[in-house]
């Protein structure tokens, strides 16, 4: 592939995640600071907020997370070892034509411990399991069960490409952390996105399961402290959360709070998938 040909493709998010911004990428883009240094961004999950900022420009210098130590193995392979990977998966994407349901099966019970393996399992199951929605059960087990896709698009080679050009930046770091650390990195002027998994405004709203680690209401309460600490520093704080009593009351007065319509994918119920509204909260 020709150096052009590779940037004519605006790099996506490669997995599927719960909470995914896809959909609010135009509503966020408004809010996004006109300047700042260094964009963090310590919830990564899909990406889609850092895949836009670099779309608008590569140049951007970017400090991007998560404590999901799967998803970030994943953007590092996809960074450092694209080619392998695209093999794996198309290894992947031949056998699953064969037998789709006893293969789909077969690598959800596996446990691959090599890099490529683990990484394009991941994809694979992202690609093909039920509403594309990556969850693990208490024990960490990944158990969503075979999705109804006639023709799933496993390899996806052009935007994996794609995104592995735009990793290759000097200028971007990933890393597997907790949001906290972001404490200790960010100063003046920076812009920190956080995107934590929502807090649940019904009981049957929990989609906080991709990690076996739930994040709770004191997670929130510490992320509110450690967003008051940034914005003392002088750094762009942005939210993105759910229309939420809890989450509009642990904000204090200095925070700007707006609704944003969301359209949710991840909802099995598709009467609920519409017409509701998201917050972003942000200190400038």
């Amino acid at each position: 592939m020709s150096q052009h040909q590779i940037l004519s493709v605006e790099p996506k998010p490669f997995v599927k995640w719960a909470g995914g911004k896809r959909q609010l990428i135009s509503a966020i883009d408004r809010h996004i600071p006109s300047e700042f240094g260094t964009y963090f961004e310590p919830f990564l999950g899909g990406g889609a907020v850092l895949f836009h900022l670099l779309s608008k420009n590569p140049a951007v210098k970017c400090k991007v997370s998560d404590l999901n130590s799967d998803l970030v193995l994943a953007y590092v392979t996809i960074r450092d070892k694209v080619d392998e990977l695209i093999s794996a998966l198309e290894n992947h994407a031949k056998n699953y034509h064969k037998n789709p349901d006893s293969y789909y099966y077969g690598i959800r019970e596996s446990e691959p411990t090599g890099q490529i393996a683990k990484v394009s399992r991941l994809l694979f199951l992202n690609r093909t399991c039920f509403n594309g929605l990556y969850r693990v059960n208490s024990k960490g087990k990944f158990n969503v069960p075979l999705g109804r896709y006639s023709n799933p698009n496993i390899v996806n080679e052009e935007n994996l490409v794609a995104v592995s050009h735009v990793l290759q930046s000097k200028r971007i770091q990933i890393s597997c952390r907790d949001f906290t650390a972001v404490l200790s990195d960010a100063k003046k002027g920076d812009f920190v996105y956080f995107d934590p998994p929502y807090q649940p405004v019904s009981d049957t709203a929990n989609f906080t399961s991709y990690t076996n680690r739930d994040f709770t209401y004191s997670d929130l309460e510490k992320l509110v402290k450690v967003s008051e600490k940034l914005s003392d520093k002088g750094c762009k704080v942005l939210h993105s959360n759910s229309n939420s009593k809890e989450v509009k009351d642990l904000f204090s007065k200095g925070w700007k709070v707006i609704e944003v319509a969301a359209n949710r994918a991840i909802n099995s119920d598709s009467a609920k998938r519409t017409g509701q509204k998201e917050l972003l909260i942000k200190n400038y």
